[in-house]
């Protein structure tokens, strides 16, 4: 049975530079990079050496826990470079495109008549298997596992963030297809979850063996994290898998056409950029192929993903394995004399000390800078304003920090991840690295798990 959840803590930050809805091209992008890093949860094996041809599917790493686990090309090319850091980790791949790809084939089939376990061996041998993640944890998805549930987030409410229901417009079947071969990999339910706040595309109202609940609210509005939450919580012990739309029409393709298709629809936006709009383009494409000709030459911030939970990168960086986003804001390497002594404006906040309280519509112009410098790790009841989640954030945050995992575990660490608490970060009156600490209590409870 469909649900409706209202989420009534939460904050939507407007900034300037909105994608328009308009998509163009991409130019073709001469190199493109995967990063391991990017793909939590897998510890990197390399299956390629510089100088090898690969066509669109072709493997370039896999997992040394289970080798079926393969992270593959999204284009055909030449294997050109491959960067290490400390203690040789394997930090980035990259591949010379191809002007026209070629790809490898895998076998067509409708998700309906295959058991589980060929769809997952399809999903596994064509490199597909990466897109879909698990909570707790945040990381990849195990095979072996079985779900309680299987979670697709059809909005995003991040700042800026794409339009999903533009991105999938005339993308039905494709959908369709991808969701009948997720259905399969659960014996519970697939929570296809649309923003109750617009109106959602008819590829997701009108979707087939999922159930479709409606979400309203105030960002995190649209975090999965969020949605688990508030309709299928994870006790100790369970597993939730989740992806996302632009994850499900890849699968989609897979079984229809054969073939890894690795196309992204990425919007780039931000006040740094000229004409911010939808790009067409391919998984770990270089940045400057997207940005090219449409930014500011003003002194930027490069983000791949938003603002609360994205990377930062170079101009001449990549597009990260998940990201379908680029924004592009003013840097905020400044001081401000006076600080918030000064009135505010233009300024942002939260908690009333400036004037955006009158003005909840208003479109900002941010920058990165911090306002102020890392104090002591107090309560202000700030965070509390904008979790929406039945946790005590500032005493599960302390509990990681001292390591206290009994205590962690009896205060909700299953149930979150880094961006959920993003916005706990924004509002930190004391300036905290709030998500570095709880990716820091994942790792030490999956540690103490293993």
């Amino acid at each position: 049975m469909s649900k409706f959840v209202k989420i009534t803590k939460g904050l939507n930050i407007n900034l300037l530079g909105e994608a328009e809805k308009v998509l163009v091209h991409a130019q073709h992008p001469d190199t493109i990079a995967i990063k391991p890093t990017d793909i939590l949860g897998l510890t990197p094996k390399l299956a390629v050496s510089v100088g090898d041809t690969v066509e669109a599917g072709t493997p370039l790493f896999f997992d040394k826990s289970n080798e079926k686990i393969k992270v593959v090309s999204p284009v055909s090319g030449e294997v050109i470079e491959i960067n290490r850091g400390e203690k040789r980790r394997i930090l980035e791949i990259k591949v010379l495109t191809d002007k026209e790809i070629r790809y490898k084939e895998f076998k067509k089939a409708d998700p309906k008549n295959l058991s589980r376990e060929e769809i997952l061996e399809t999903l596994l041998s064509s490199g597909a298997w990466p897109f879909i993640r698990q909570r707790p944890f945040a990381i990849m998805a195990n095979p072996n596992d079985m779900p309680k549930s299987i979670f697709i987030s059809a909005f995003d409410t991040n700042p800026l963030a794409p339009d999903n229901d533009f991105i999938v417009h005339s993308h039905g079947e494709d959908f369709q297809t991808g969701l009948d071969a997720i259905c399969k990999l659960t014996s519970g339910k697939v929570h296809l979850n649309i923003n109750a706040d617009s109106t959602p595309s008819k590829v997701f109202t009108n979707s087939k063996g999922v159930q479709i609940n409606k979400i309203s609210g105030k960002h995190p509005a649209g975090n999965v994290g969020t949605q688990i939450h508030h309709i299928d919580p994870i006790n100790k012990g369970e597993i939730v898998w989740y992806l996302y739309p632009q994850d499900v029409l890849l699968i989609g393709r897979l079984f229809k056409q054969g073939k890894f298709d690795a196309t992204r629809v990425v919007a780039l936006a931000g006040s740094q950029v000229k004409s911010p709009k939808y790009y067409k383009t391919v998984i770990g494409a270089s940045v400057k192929s997207i940005t090219a000709d449409n930014t500011i030459a003003l002194n930027s911030r490069y983000i791949s993903g938003n603002v609360l939970t994205g990377t930062k990168v170079s101009p001449d960086g990549y597009l990260g394995f998940y990201d379908t986003q680029i924004t592009i804001i003013p840097e905020g390497d400044y001081y401000e004399f006076m600080g918030w002594l000064k009135p505010g404006l233009n300024k942002l906040s939260n908690s009333r000390a400036f004037f955006s309280w009158l003005m909840p519509h208003k479109k900002y112009n941010l920058d990165t800078n911090l306002h102020g410098e890392h104090r002591a790790f107090v309560v202000t009841g700030e965070y509390e304003k904008v979790f929406p989640f039945d946790i005590y954030p500032v005493q599960l945050l302390k509990a990681i920090i001292v390591e206290d995992i009994e205590l962690i575990e009896k205060l909700g660490i299953y149930e979150v991840a880094e961006e959920d608490f993003a916005l706990c970060e924004f509002v930190c009156t004391s300036k905290i690295d709030v998500q570095k600490i709880v990716r820091q209590g994942l790792d030490l409870i999956k540690k103490e798990m293993c």
